[in-house]
Protein backbone atom coordinates (compact mmCIF):
# COMPACT_ATOMS: atom_id res chain seq x y z
CA UNK A 1 0.00 0.00 0.00
CA UNK A 2 2.84 2.34 0.93
CA UNK A 3 4.58 1.63 -2.37
CA UNK A 4 1.34 2.48 -4.24
CA UNK A 5 1.01 5.81 -2.42
CA UNK A 6 4.64 6.67 -3.13
CA UNK A 7 4.10 5.83 -6.82
CA UNK A 8 1.11 8.19 -7.00
CA UNK A 9 3.07 10.97 -5.33
CA UNK A 10 5.87 10.56 -7.88
CA UNK A 11 3.33 10.96 -10.73
CA UNK A 12 1.74 14.03 -9.16
CA UNK A 13 4.94 15.88 -8.30
CA UNK A 14 7.13 14.94 -11.25
CA UNK A 15 5.08 13.85 -14.26
CA UNK A 16 2.11 16.26 -14.00
CA UNK A 17 4.20 19.46 -13.82
CA UNK A 18 6.11 18.41 -16.96
CA UNK A 19 2.85 17.82 -18.83
CA UNK A 20 1.59 21.22 -17.69
CA UNK A 21 4.84 22.83 -18.81
CA UNK A 22 4.62 21.21 -22.23
CA UNK A 23 0.99 22.27 -22.53
CA UNK A 24 1.92 25.87 -21.73
CA UNK A 25 4.59 25.89 -24.46
CA UNK A 26 1.99 24.98 -27.07
CA UNK A 27 0.24 28.31 -26.60
CA UNK A 28 1.16 31.24 -28.82
CA UNK A 29 0.07 34.88 -28.87
CA UNK A 30 -2.56 35.43 -31.57
CA UNK A 31 -3.66 38.96 -30.62
CA UNK A 32 -2.87 41.49 -27.91
CA UNK A 33 -3.42 44.98 -26.53
CA UNK A 34 -0.15 45.57 -24.65
CA UNK A 35 -1.14 48.96 -23.24
CA UNK A 36 -4.25 47.41 -21.71
CA UNK A 37 -2.46 44.25 -20.49
CA UNK A 38 -4.76 42.02 -22.56
CA UNK A 39 -3.44 39.05 -24.54
CA UNK A 40 -5.19 36.29 -26.44
CA UNK A 41 -3.42 32.92 -26.71
CA UNK A 42 -4.27 29.78 -28.68
CA UNK A 43 -2.84 26.45 -29.78
CA UNK A 44 -2.42 25.58 -33.45
CA UNK A 45 -4.07 22.25 -34.25
CA UNK A 46 -5.17 20.74 -37.55
CA UNK A 47 -4.67 24.01 -39.43
CA UNK A 48 -6.71 26.08 -36.95
CA UNK A 49 -6.16 28.08 -33.78
CA UNK A 50 -8.02 26.27 -31.01
CA UNK A 51 -8.12 25.97 -27.23
CA UNK A 52 -7.96 29.71 -26.52
CA UNK A 53 -7.14 31.48 -23.31
CA UNK A 54 -7.53 35.15 -22.42
CA UNK A 55 -5.05 36.94 -20.17
CA UNK A 56 -7.01 39.95 -18.94
CA UNK A 57 -5.13 42.33 -16.64
CA UNK A 58 -3.50 39.53 -14.65
CA UNK A 59 -6.42 37.10 -14.77
CA UNK A 60 -6.73 34.05 -17.05
CA UNK A 61 -9.87 32.73 -18.72
CA UNK A 62 -10.00 29.57 -20.83
CA UNK A 63 -12.12 29.17 -23.98
CA UNK A 64 -11.36 25.61 -25.19
CA UNK A 65 -14.03 25.48 -27.91
CA UNK A 66 -13.16 28.66 -29.80
CA UNK A 67 -11.65 28.36 -33.28
CA UNK A 68 -9.97 30.75 -35.74
CA UNK A 69 -8.20 30.29 -39.06
CA UNK A 70 -4.40 30.65 -38.96
CA UNK A 71 -3.93 33.06 -41.88
CA UNK A 72 -2.47 36.30 -40.38
CA UNK A 73 -4.88 38.46 -42.40
CA UNK A 74 -7.76 36.91 -40.47
CA UNK A 75 -6.17 36.82 -37.02
CA UNK A 76 -8.50 37.38 -34.04
CA UNK A 77 -9.16 41.02 -33.23
CA UNK A 78 -9.29 42.61 -29.79
CA UNK A 79 -11.10 45.84 -28.91
CA UNK A 80 -11.28 47.42 -25.48
CA UNK A 81 -13.72 50.31 -25.62
CA UNK A 82 -16.85 51.63 -23.96
CA UNK A 83 -19.46 50.46 -26.46
CA UNK A 84 -22.51 50.89 -24.21
CA UNK A 85 -21.71 54.39 -22.90
CA UNK A 86 -21.75 53.39 -19.21
CA UNK A 87 -18.31 54.85 -18.52
CA UNK A 88 -16.61 51.43 -18.38
CA UNK A 89 -14.80 49.66 -21.19
CA UNK A 90 -15.92 46.34 -22.61
CA UNK A 91 -13.69 43.64 -24.11
CA UNK A 92 -14.72 42.68 -27.64
CA UNK A 93 -13.16 39.71 -29.43
CA UNK A 94 -13.85 38.76 -33.06
CA UNK A 95 -12.91 35.38 -34.50
CA UNK A 96 -12.82 34.26 -38.14
CA UNK A 97 -14.10 30.72 -38.59
CA UNK A 98 -13.78 30.67 -42.39
CA UNK A 99 -12.98 32.74 -45.45
CA UNK A 100 -12.70 32.45 -49.23
CA UNK A 101 -13.70 34.09 -52.49
CA UNK A 102 -16.83 36.03 -51.60
CA UNK A 103 -16.97 34.49 -48.12
CA UNK A 104 -16.12 35.64 -44.60
CA UNK A 105 -17.56 34.04 -41.48
CA UNK A 106 -16.86 35.91 -38.24
CA UNK A 107 -18.28 35.65 -34.74
CA UNK A 108 -18.09 38.13 -31.88
CA UNK A 109 -17.82 37.89 -28.10
CA UNK A 110 -18.44 40.83 -25.76
CA UNK A 111 -17.43 40.90 -22.09
CA UNK A 112 -18.04 43.33 -19.28
CA UNK A 113 -15.95 43.21 -16.12
CA UNK A 114 -17.68 42.75 -12.76
CA UNK A 115 -15.41 40.78 -10.39
CA UNK A 116 -14.40 38.84 -13.49
CA UNK A 117 -15.21 38.81 -17.21
CA UNK A 118 -18.94 38.37 -17.81
CA UNK A 119 -20.14 37.23 -21.26
CA UNK A 120 -22.83 39.49 -22.74
CA UNK A 121 -25.14 38.13 -25.43
CA UNK A 122 -25.02 39.71 -28.92
CA UNK A 123 -28.09 39.24 -31.10
CA UNK A 124 -27.44 37.15 -34.21
CA UNK A 125 -27.23 39.40 -37.32
CA UNK A 126 -28.96 36.80 -39.51
CA UNK A 127 -31.90 36.74 -37.10
CA UNK A 128 -32.02 40.55 -37.06
CA UNK A 129 -32.13 40.65 -40.87
CA UNK A 130 -34.74 37.89 -41.04
CA UNK A 131 -37.03 39.85 -38.70
CA UNK A 132 -36.46 43.36 -40.07
CA UNK A 133 -35.49 43.18 -43.75
CA UNK A 134 -37.75 42.25 -46.65
CA UNK A 135 -36.31 41.34 -50.02
CA UNK A 136 -37.45 40.48 -53.52
CA UNK A 137 -35.37 39.39 -56.48
CA UNK A 138 -36.59 39.17 -60.07
CA UNK A 139 -34.96 39.30 -63.48
CA UNK A 140 -35.82 43.02 -63.52
CA UNK A 141 -34.77 44.25 -60.07
CA UNK A 142 -33.46 43.49 -56.61
CA UNK A 143 -35.44 45.14 -53.83
CA UNK A 144 -34.36 45.56 -50.21
CA UNK A 145 -36.84 47.05 -47.73
CA UNK A 146 -35.80 48.09 -44.22
CA UNK A 147 -38.81 49.58 -42.44
CA UNK A 148 -40.12 52.24 -44.80
CA UNK A 149 -36.77 52.59 -46.59
CA UNK A 150 -36.60 51.00 -50.02
CA UNK A 151 -33.51 50.29 -52.12
CA UNK A 152 -34.01 49.12 -55.70
CA UNK A 153 -31.32 47.92 -58.10
CA UNK A 154 -31.85 47.06 -61.77
CA UNK A 155 -30.90 43.45 -62.59
CA UNK A 156 -31.96 43.29 -66.25
CA UNK A 157 -28.35 43.15 -67.42
CA UNK A 158 -27.66 39.94 -65.47
CA UNK A 159 -28.16 36.51 -67.01
CA UNK A 160 -31.40 35.18 -65.41
CA UNK A 161 -29.96 31.68 -64.96
CA UNK A 162 -27.27 33.14 -62.67
CA UNK A 163 -29.73 34.71 -60.24
CA UNK A 164 -30.76 33.17 -56.93
CA UNK A 165 -34.43 32.78 -56.02
CA UNK A 166 -34.04 35.63 -53.53
CA UNK A 167 -31.34 37.85 -52.10
CA UNK A 168 -29.18 35.85 -49.71
CA UNK A 169 -27.44 37.15 -46.58
CA UNK A 170 -24.78 35.42 -44.54
CA UNK A 171 -21.86 34.48 -46.78
CA UNK A 172 -20.03 37.59 -45.52
CA UNK A 173 -20.37 38.50 -41.83
CA UNK A 174 -17.83 41.08 -40.68
CA UNK A 175 -17.72 42.66 -37.17
CA UNK A 176 -15.94 45.87 -36.18
CA UNK A 177 -15.94 48.48 -33.45
CA UNK A 178 -16.21 51.90 -35.12
CA UNK A 179 -16.52 55.15 -33.18
CA UNK A 180 -17.18 53.12 -30.00
CA UNK A 181 -20.08 51.29 -31.66
CA UNK A 182 -20.23 47.55 -32.20
CA UNK A 183 -21.22 47.07 -35.84
CA UNK A 184 -21.62 44.20 -38.29
CA UNK A 185 -21.60 44.10 -42.09
CA UNK A 186 -23.67 41.39 -43.76
CA UNK A 187 -23.47 41.29 -47.56
CA UNK A 188 -26.49 40.72 -49.80
CA UNK A 189 -25.84 38.21 -52.57
CA UNK A 190 -27.90 37.67 -55.74
CA UNK A 191 -25.77 35.05 -57.55
CA UNK A 192 -22.79 32.84 -56.68
CA UNK A 193 -20.35 35.68 -57.42
CA UNK A 194 -22.43 38.87 -57.26
CA UNK A 195 -23.31 41.08 -54.29
CA UNK A 196 -25.63 44.09 -54.40
CA UNK A 197 -24.54 45.73 -51.15
CA UNK A 198 -24.28 45.45 -47.39
CA UNK A 199 -26.68 45.48 -44.49
CA UNK A 200 -25.00 47.52 -41.74
CA UNK A 201 -26.24 46.88 -38.20
CA UNK A 202 -25.25 49.14 -35.31
CA UNK A 203 -25.75 47.51 -31.91
CA UNK A 204 -26.81 49.05 -28.61
CA UNK A 205 -27.00 47.59 -25.12
CA UNK A 206 -30.65 47.03 -24.26
CA UNK A 207 -32.42 44.59 -21.96
CA UNK A 208 -29.14 43.01 -20.82
CA UNK A 209 -27.92 42.20 -24.34
CA UNK A 210 -26.67 43.88 -27.52
CA UNK A 211 -29.51 44.40 -29.97
CA UNK A 212 -29.92 46.29 -33.24
CA UNK A 213 -30.09 50.05 -32.84
CA UNK A 214 -30.05 50.88 -36.55
CA UNK A 215 -30.23 48.77 -39.70
CA UNK A 216 -29.22 50.21 -43.06
CA UNK A 217 -28.62 48.92 -46.55
CA UNK A 218 -25.73 50.45 -48.52
CA UNK A 219 -25.37 49.36 -52.17
CA UNK A 220 -21.87 48.66 -53.44
CA UNK A 221 -21.77 51.61 -55.81
CA UNK A 222 -22.05 53.82 -52.69
CA UNK A 223 -19.06 52.08 -51.16
CA UNK A 224 -17.55 55.41 -50.07
CA UNK A 225 -20.54 55.80 -47.72
CA UNK A 226 -19.86 52.43 -46.09
CA UNK A 227 -17.98 52.81 -42.77
CA UNK A 228 -16.39 49.35 -43.17
CA UNK A 229 -14.41 50.47 -46.23
CA UNK A 230 -12.69 53.60 -44.99
CA UNK A 231 -12.75 56.60 -42.65
CA UNK A 232 -16.15 57.36 -41.15
CA UNK A 233 -17.22 60.85 -42.18
CA UNK A 234 -20.81 60.53 -41.04
CA UNK A 235 -23.17 58.50 -38.90
CA UNK A 236 -24.61 55.47 -40.64
CA UNK A 237 -27.95 56.10 -38.97
CA UNK A 238 -28.17 59.52 -40.63
CA UNK A 239 -27.54 58.48 -44.23
CA UNK A 240 -30.20 59.76 -46.57
CA UNK A 241 -29.88 59.59 -50.34
CA UNK A 242 -32.04 59.47 -53.43
CA UNK A 243 -30.11 58.73 -56.61
CA UNK A 244 -31.34 58.47 -60.16
CA UNK A 245 -28.68 58.10 -62.81
CA UNK A 246 -28.09 56.19 -66.07
CA UNK A 247 -24.86 54.84 -64.64
CA UNK A 248 -23.76 51.34 -63.73
CA UNK A 249 -24.75 48.86 -61.09
CA UNK A 250 -21.95 47.99 -58.71
CA UNK A 251 -21.44 44.36 -57.83
CA UNK A 252 -18.68 42.36 -56.21
CA UNK A 253 -17.16 39.55 -58.24
CA UNK A 254 -14.98 37.39 -56.02
CA UNK A 255 -13.10 40.22 -54.25
CA UNK A 256 -13.00 42.94 -56.91
CA UNK A 257 -15.79 45.43 -57.64
CA UNK A 258 -16.94 45.44 -61.27
CA UNK A 259 -19.75 47.18 -63.12
CA UNK A 260 -22.57 46.07 -65.35
CA UNK A 261 -24.24 48.67 -67.62
CA UNK A 262 -27.77 49.75 -66.71
CA UNK A 263 -30.30 49.45 -69.47
CA UNK A 264 -32.39 52.15 -67.74
CA UNK A 265 -31.78 54.81 -65.07
CA UNK A 266 -31.48 53.20 -61.62
CA UNK A 267 -33.24 54.60 -58.60
CA UNK A 268 -31.93 53.93 -55.15
CA UNK A 269 -33.54 55.14 -51.97
CA UNK A 270 -31.40 54.83 -48.85
CA UNK A 271 -31.35 56.25 -45.39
Amino acid sequence: MKRYIIFLLVIIFFVMPKNSEADEKEYRVVSELPKENITLYAKQKNGLFQDFKIHFKGETYFRPYWMNVTKPTYAPKLFYEDINQDGRKELIITLTKGYGSGALDEEVYVYRYTNGLIDVLVDNPSAIIYKNVKTKLTTEKAEIIVGDKVSTVDTKSIEPSHLFEDIGFGSIIDYKVINKNLMVRVSGQISPAMFVGDIIIVYEYRNKMYQAKTIDFIPHHLIDKNPFYGPVKHSVAKLSYEISAPCSIAFLLISEPISFPCSKPTKIFLS
